[in-house]
C-alpha cells in the first residue's frame, strides 16, 4: 500500500499489458477486449486510490507476433472508437448518453507497442512502423524486438545480424519521420537467448547502443546475489542511448541465409532427441502457441519442437550448447565481418563453449559431429568439468533409458550456468 502511495502508477512505475493477437492466438481472442475494457476501469480505481490527477495507470499495450500495421491498428483504434468512444451513444433512442449513464471513459486512446517475433516482419518492422504513424500525432513510439525466437527458427547469429539490420532501419526512421523510436529488446540469459545478465550488462549496452528498454527476464533475476543484480538494473537505468553500430546489411543477410538454412538442416535431424530430453525439463511458466518456421508445438515439415527454453535447456543438458548450431558455414570472410558487426562474437562462442561435451556424439549423427567440431576449431575453450560430469550422466541415462535422475541432473547443470534455458 505504502509503496504504491510512494510511487505513482503511470508515472514512477508502469504497467505495460501484453494482450493476446487474435490473428494467432484464436482461443484468446476476447482477452484481447477484455484487456482492453479495464484500461478504463484501472483508470478510475487509481483516481481513488490518487486522487483525479489525470495520470493513467495503463497507457500502453504489448501487441505480440505482429506481422502487419492492420493489427495494430485494430487495437489502436478497436480502444478508441469502441471502449472509448462508446460513451457518446445512447442504449435507445432519446435515453441518456452510455457518459451520463457510466460516467466518462479515460484514457482517450491507448499507446500499441507492436512486437515483432519472426525475421521477415522484424525486417519490414520500420515500414510498418511508419504506416502506422502516418495519421497519427505520437510525440514517440516504442517498438519492441523478440530476440529468442528468431533464434529459435533461424540461429542465434542470424537473429543476432537480424535485430542489429532492425535496430539501424528503425533509427533511420526516426530520423526521417522527425519521431522518436524507443526499442525494447527482449533478451535471455544464456548467449542463444540473447546474453544479458548482471555480469554482461556492459558488453549488452555497447552491443545494442541505440535500445532504450532492455525486458529483464527471471534467470537475470534471482539466479545472481541481489547487490549484483540492482547494480545492473541501475546500470541499464541510467544508460543513455545513442546511435545504433552501422552494419552492412548485404553482408548481414547473406551470412542469415546462409547459416538459417544450415541450422535448419541440424535442427531437422536433431528434434526428435530434443523433444525426448524436453520433457524431463522443469516447468517453469505457462506458454502460448507461436508462428515462426518450427514455432511452439508447431508442425512444419513433420518437425515439432518445444519452446525456447525447453529447448535451449534440452541442448544444454547433454553438452551441445545451441549457439554452437549452423556456424560450421562461417568463412573467414564472414569472421572478418563480425570483427566489426558484432566485436565479441568470438569471445562470447569461447564461454559457450565450455559447456560443450563430447559425449554428445554418442546421440547426434557423424555429420552434426563434424560440424561441430569445426565451430569448436574457431575458439579456444577449456572445458567446465563439473557441468561436464553432470551432462555425461545425462547421456548416459539417455542411452541406457534410465531416466530417473535426468531433471536433477538438468537442475544442477542449469545452477552451474546460472540458467537453465
Amino acid at each position: 500500500d505504502n509503496f504504491f502511495k510512494n510511487h505513482r502508477i503511470g508515472k514512477d512505475v508502469f504497467i505495460t499489458l501484453r494482450v493476446p493477437n487474435p490473428v494467432v492466438e484464436k482461443s484468446e481472442a476476447k482477452i484481447l477486449l477484455e484487456t482492453l475494457e479495464s484500461a478504463p476501469r484501472s483508470y478510475d480505481t487509481a483516481s481513488m486510490f490518487y486522487g483525479n490527477d489525470n495520470i493513467p495507470p495503463i497507457f500502453e499495450v504489448i501487441l505480440p507476433m505482429t506481422t502487419n500495421t492492420e493489427s495494430i491498428n485494430r487495437v489502436y483504434y478497436y480502444y478508441r472508437d469502441f471502449v472509448v468512444g462508446k460513451q457518446h451513444k445512447k442504449c435507445f433512442e432519446n435515453d441518456i448518453t452510455i457518459k451520463e449513464w457510466i460516467g466518462e471513459f479515460k484514457p482517450e486512446t491507448l499507446e500499441v507497442i507492436p512486437l515483432f517475433e519472426d525475421i521477415p516482419y522484424m525486417l519490414s518492422a520500420d515500414a510498418m512502423v511508419q504506416n502506422y504513424l502516418r495519421d497519427k500525432q505520437f510525440p514517440y513510439q516504442r517498438v519492441f524486438l523478440g530476440r529468442s525466437d528468431p533464434a529459435l527458427n533461424y540461429g542465434m547469429l542470424p537473429a543476432i545480424m537480424v535485430v542489429k539490420i532492425a535496430l539501424q532501419r528503425l533509427h533511420a526512421l526516426q530520423e526521417k519521420i522527425k519521431i522518436p523510436i524507443y526499442p525494447i529488446l527482449g533478451l535471455g540469459s544464456n548467449l542463444f537467448r540473447g546474453n544479458l545478465t548482471p555480469l554482461s550488462v556492459d558488453v549488452c549496452l555497447s552491443e545494442y547502443p541505440s535500445v532504450q528498454t532492455f525486458t529483464i527476464q527471471s534467470a537475470f533475476k534471482y539466479d545472481y546475489d541481489e547487490r549484483l543484480v540492482r547494480k545492473a538494473i541501475e546500470k541499464i537505468n541510467n544508460h543513455t542511448r545513442t546511435v545504433p553500430t552501422i552494419i552492412d546489411e548485404e553482408i548481414a543477410l547473406d551470412i542469415t541465409e546462409r547459416l538459417a538454412s544450415a541450422y535448419r538442416e541440424q535442427i531437422k535431424e536433431l528434434a526428435p532427441l530434443i523433444n525426448e530430453i524436453a520433457r524431463f525439463v522443469p516447468r517453469r511458466r505457462m506458454g502460448k502457441l507461436h508462428i515462426g518456421l518450427f514455432g511452439y508445438s508447431r508442425n512444419v515439415e513433420g518437425i515439432i519442437l518445444p519452446r525456447v527454453i525447453s529447448f535451449c535447456a534440452s541442448l544444454y543438458s547433454i553438452g551441445l550448447p545451441p549457439e554452437l548450431l549452423g556456424l560450421h558455414c562461417l568463412t573467414e570472410k564472414d569472421l572478418s565481418f563480425l570483427k566489426v558487426a558484432y566485436p565479441s562474437f568470438l569471445e562470447d562462442l569461447s564461454l559457450v563453449t565450455t559447456y560443450y561435451n563430447r559425449d554428445v556424439t554418442k546421440l547426434t549423427s557423424p555429420k552434426i559431429a563434424k560440424n561441430i567440431e569445426k565451430v569448436l576449431d574457431m575458439v579456444k575453450y577449456t572445458e567446465n568439468l563439473l557441468h561436464g560430469e553432470y551432462t555425461s550422466q545425462i547421456i548416459q541415462a539417455i542411452l541406457s533409458r534410465k531416466e530417473e535422475t535426468i531433471t536433477e541432473n538438468m537442475i544442477a547443470a542449469g545452477k552451474i550456468r546460472s540458467f537453465l534455458g
